[in-house]
């Protein structure tokens, strides 16, 4: 384990993709830097598990969005990962007699006339919540609000227009056969990284700034904060004297959820590779299955929202089970004793993430830039909830530690 020094120039709070962006930046500039990580690996919300011997499982993020913008394709040629570039399966390769596809382009018809509803609406300038935008009636606005808890982890009573239309979406989606989560791990192996220390306070009443930690204390000239907006939110760690503006401006950036399940999947060769399975279900609590991801024997399933966390309070296993009863009910019984849960995320449950990525309230699409502002020269903040634009995304966090690392240079003398 590395150990703690007692002082460095900078000290960066979070090993996630924003915290090792800002280390990356700092490698050359003659400062000292540490990065303090609560858990005991690199990554945060990114992490890629061996779910069976052969199976790969992101259990945070698993796309490469945006790629064609990415800032983490370029990593990942450097690292030697291989990228895949097939279309998602999300629109397309729908699998099964419980969606068809008459009513999947019904469907897709009003998703599409939702989204230009709000994109007009976000022209005027005026904020409110997305659900406004729903067309009154519409038998398929249970589901468009389904489609927002896996996009936006919550509702689309949760969920700005104007923060929404802000986001860019190039639709270039690819990924990577070894895992998003293994990239970063990869990537944050290369800068200095201090495990198992959880921060509890940053005092920034003195001339230089006191972090204590789980591992002990240490001072620094300039902090650069990554964490997630629910531990900010929830004054997990504290600052003295205390920023409440940071923290009014975490909380109208809460962070929704987004679940996974990896299910292992026996005779796999009688289900397509890549393909989509969801059901005309008329709620929004249901489930979306990946069949076979990269043809591995697997159905990746994804849960959001509300209804995500109520799969998760209900325990351990409750996502697995639930996802194969609704499987099951797609495709028939004969699925079920062929189906096996591989394992889950429950992301609202790790004490160090308390959600999976941010979204902004209705009337707090300015919060992001509020969270962004350095603090008396001292104290900088990044992750993805202070991207502007890629918000909810990795690369988006790791942009925004790179930005972060750039405003410390710009302040601090040169050595």
């Amino acid at each position: 384990m590395m150990s703690l020094p007692s002082t460095v120039d900078v000290a960066i709070i979070g090993a996630g993709a924003a915290g090792l962006g800002a280390a990356h930046a700092l490698k050359d500039s003659g400062l000292s830097t540490i990065v303090l990580e609560a858990r005991d690996r690199v990554g945060g919300r990114a992490h890629t598990i061996p779910a069976s011997p052969d199976v790969v499982f992101d259990l945070g993020c698993g796309w490469l969005h945006s790629a064609d913008q990415n800032s983490f394709v370029a990593i990942a040629g450097q690292l030697n990962f291989e990228i895949n570039k097939d279309l998602p399966p999300w629109r397309e390769r729908a699998y099964g007699k419980a969606f068809p596809q008459a009513e999947r382009d019904e469907f897709v018809l009003a998703l599409d006339e939702f989204y230009d509803r709000i994109e007009q609406a976000a022209r005027g300038g005026k904020d409110s919540p997305a659900s406004r935008y729903l067309d009154s009636g519409n038998r398929w606005n249970p589901m468009i609000d389904a489609i927002s808890t896996y996009v936006n982890g919550c509702e689309l009573d949760q969920l700005s227009i104007l923060d929404f239309d802000a986001y860019e979406d190039t639709n270039f989606n690819w990924r990577l056969r070894r895992g998003y989560g293994a990239l970063i791990a990869a990537y944050g192996a290369q800068v200095p990284v201090a495990l198992n220390c959880e921060v509890r306070l940053i005092d920034h009443s003195g001339q230089r700034v006191r972090i204590e930690t789980s591992r002990g204390t240490l001072e620094a000239d300039r902090v650069i904060v990554t964490v997630p907006t629910n531990l900010i939110a929830d004054e997990a760690i504290r600052f003295s004297p205390s920023l409440p503006d940071k923290v009014d401006a975490a909380r109208g950036l809460p962070l929704g959820l987004a679940d996974k399940v990896m299910l292992a999947l026996d005779e796999p060769e009688a289900l397509p590779k890549e393909g989509n399975l969801r059901g005309a279900t008329m709620r929004t609590e249901m489930g979306t299955y990946h069949i076979r991801p990269f043809g591995q024997p697997c159905i990746e399933g994804f849960f959001g929202g509300r209804f995500a966390q109520a799969l998760e309070d209900a325990g351990d296993g409750a996502i697995a089970a639930h996802s194969i009863d609704e499987i099951v009910s797609f495709i028939g019984n004969d699925i079920r004793r062929k189906l096996k849960p591989l394992k889950e995320s429950r992301w609202s449950h790790d004490p160090f993430a308390r959600g999976s990525y941010s979204h902004a309230l209705p009337g707090h699409a300015d919060k992001r830039a509020v969270l962004a502002a350095p603090v008396d020269g001292r104290l900088f903040f990044a992750g993805e909830a202070t991207s502007p634009h890629f918000f909810s995304t990795a690369h988006g966090a790791r942009d925004s530690g790179e930005r972060a690392a750039k405003e410390v240079l710009a302040v601090s003398p040169h050595k």
